[in-house]
């Protein structure tokens, strides 16, 4: 992970021609989101870097139904020419990978990418990945991996995997943010909760109101192959968020869906299936906000359904409040992986009103 931090400085040396301005008027880069170009001499795509590469950013998400879907498509590329180069520029995802001072293209392309002073930190082993944001085109992003010889380049990936695929997810989410309000967005609704119950998050266009309790609301968009839900819950007067970790977390979730979730069966209602992957970790909101995410796979009890959940745990220091926000899917016929993306982004939204609650008098004299 060190490696992988101190790398952002240097980079910097190498895009400042290419920083985002007012006056940037290149074209989109084009290709899925899903989706990454490897660029690497074809020699090489079989390599132990090709391979740690796979493992990393080709690496199936557990935490939705089988069939497994990979975090994203790998297509391996080699050029020959400046004009085939010129080509894989345009794409929105690349990563070019090559050792340093191999007689390859890739390689020489990799070389003239980086000034001496960063080679020499490539040589020494202190560096070995540099991201790029925005270099041939708007809205791309670049990820050069080099290191001294295909065994050490290929170590270091794999010591530094979960950062260096952590860094492109968070680039996703964000794209996707824009992606499913661009198309509309209840901004009355979101008021409504804002108002009505101290906190909100931004709601999609299509989402409907189940109900509105004193202290859970639920929502659902649904469509026949496509059902969609969202629920959340919060409590008051929580003097500290120490006691929130994975166990607090899912054995409050599935205590709450018991009546929140219930299915259409006599006593059936929704619960983690932990027979998956679940996985919690906390996530920087930058703001005063603690924030926890939780991924994995739902059941209905006394049916044969499940899906994906992505759900998230907010603690607010300022109005000592806990908040949980789930969304989860039942489409057996449809690929997950973008709507547990689409989960992710729509939860990253969530604030809380810091003012709330102070003007209540019970709540003042606690202060």
């Amino acid at each position: 992970m060190t490696n992988y931090i101190q790398f952002c400085s240097y980079t910097l040396l190498l895009i400042l021609f290419a920083s985002a301005c007012s006056g940037d008027y290149r074209k989109k880069a084009i290709g899925p989101v899903d989706e990454v170009i490897v660029v690497m001499d074809s020699s090489q795509w079989e390599s132990e870097t090709a391979d740690a590469i796979r493992e990393t950013f080709g690496r199936y998400i557990q935490t939705v139904p089988q069939p497994w879907e990979p975090a994203y498509t790998l297509i391996f590329r080699d050029f020959e020419s400046n004009q085939e180069l010129d080509e894989l520029k345009r794409f929105r995802n690349i990563i070019i990978a090559a050792p340093l001072n191999e007689q390859t293209n890739t390689s020489q392309l990799v070389g003239g990418m980086l000034g001496s002073e960063v080679r020499q930190r490539v040589e020494l082993g202190e560096s070995f990945a540099f991201p790029l944001q925005d270099r041939w085109a708007r809205e791309q992003w670049t990820l050069v991996l080099t290191s001294t010889s295909d065994e050490r380049l290929a170590e270091k990936i794999r010591n530094s995997s979960d950062e260096l695929l952590s860094h492109l997810e968070e680039r996703e989410i964000n794209y996707r943010t824009g992606e499913i309000y661009r198309r509309g967005e209840q901004v009355a609704l979101a008021d409504s909760l804002w108002e009505n119950h101290g906190w909100s998050v931004r709601m999609q266009h299509d989402y409907v109101q189940l109900f509105d309790s004193t202290q859970s609301v639920m929502f659902r968009r649904y469509l026949p192959d496509n059902n969609r839900w969202m629920w959340a819950w919060w409590k008051d007067n929580v003097e500290h968020g120490d006691f929130i970790n994975p166990e607090w977390i899912n054995s409050t979730r599935d205590s709450l869906m018991q009546f929140l979730v219930q299915g259409e069966r006599d006593s059936s209602y929704v619960e983690t299936d932990y027979r998956e992957a679940v996985k919690t970790q906390e996530f920087s909101t930058g703001s005063r906000l603690t924030g926890y995410e939780t991924m994995g796979i739902w059941r209905m009890t006394n049916d044969f359904m499940g899906g994906p959940f992505v759900h998230f745990t907010y603690y607010d220091p300022e109005t000592r409040r806990v908040f949980m926000i789930e969304y989860a899917q039942f489409a057996p016929r449809v690929n997950k992986r973008r709507f547990v993306r689409q989960f992710q982004a729509m939860g990253r939204t969530f604030a809380s009103d810091s003012t709330w609650g102070k003007f209540n008098p019970d709540f003042a004299a606690t202060q």
